[in-house]
């Protein structure tokens, strides 16, 4: 059994990628965007000119110079750069529509060090989004379970787009947990199980976890994130299967 939440990051894999702008004909303020959204992570972006790539704009991930995922450069653009968090908090954007390109899919298990608001407008885009494609990935499973961490239970509530997100997810069938501070009776409409706590889990821990049921094929991933200085999270998300049951097992038994 690990020893705390914290001790999840000592198994990262942390594998050595960055990203390359291959055929750039996008103007400036783009290349702009990511570099704020990866200012101070361990994933540095260039640019490049080549022949191998028919088309102008496209964002590649690259291991031991190797390209192990590309995208077009529309997909980072308009599923994570040029959206604003709130549409997720709103319900702005619809579960089905959430999704990850393939670039930054592929950034598991590196370990990121995020900004919340106001200090980075972008920074914490990611994990938000990533959380989403997790709660999208379970409601497509309709079974399994499903643990959420909120600091706060009341953000349910707050925010519409994640309550409705929660009533889809629970309404399928996952066994969905919830955990955060405040009053368990102010969830007692939504179909989940909630837990409340004040310890550091509780307080300071961003979890998303889903996992299909024992012994079933399917998705296993996590996201994990602490904050140990206000508003300053060091987070990652991994589709290992092994490591996402352990984590996942931890929340169960420790939290």
């Amino acid at each position: 059994m690990a020893e705390s939440l914290r001790s999840f990051f000592d198994e990262l894999e942390a594998p050595d990628r960055h990203l390359v702008l291959l055929n750039r004909s996008s103007p400036d303020p783009v290349r702009n965007l990511f570099d704020s959204l990866l200012d101070g992570q361990p994933v540095s972006i260039s640019e490049a000119d080549t022949d191998e790539v028919a088309d102008d704009d496209v964002i590649a991930l690259v291991e031991d110079g190797e390209v192990i995922a590309r995208s077009p450069l529309d997909e980072p653009l308009e599923s994570v750069l040029l959206i604003n968090s709130d549409l997720y908090k709103t319900g702005g954007i619809d579960l089905d529509e959430v999704a990850l390109p393939a670039v930054f899919e592929g950034l598991d298990e590196v370990p990121f060090r995020i900004r919340g608001y106001p200090a980075s407008n972008k920074e914490n885009l990611l994990l938000i989004i990533i959380s989403r494609v997790i709660e999208r990935i379970a409601a497509e499973h309709a079974r399994g379970t499903l643990r959420a961490s909120f600091q706060r239970l009341s953000r349910i509530d707050d925010e519409r787009g994640t309550r409705s997100v929660y009533e889809r997810v629970a309404g399928t069938g996952v066994d969905v947990h919830v955990y955060g501070v405040g009053d368990v009776e102010s969830l007692s409409g939504l179909p989940v199980t909630v837990h409340s706590g004040t310890s550091y889990p509780y307080r300071r821990s961003w979890f998303v976890v889903f996992t299909p049921p024992e012994g079933g094929d399917g998705d296993h991933v996590a996201l994990l994130a602490l904050e140990d200085e206000p508003n300053v999270w060091d987070g990652f998300w991994t589709f290992r299967p092994k490591l996402v049951t352990r984590i996942e097992q931890y929340i169960a038994e420790e939290v």
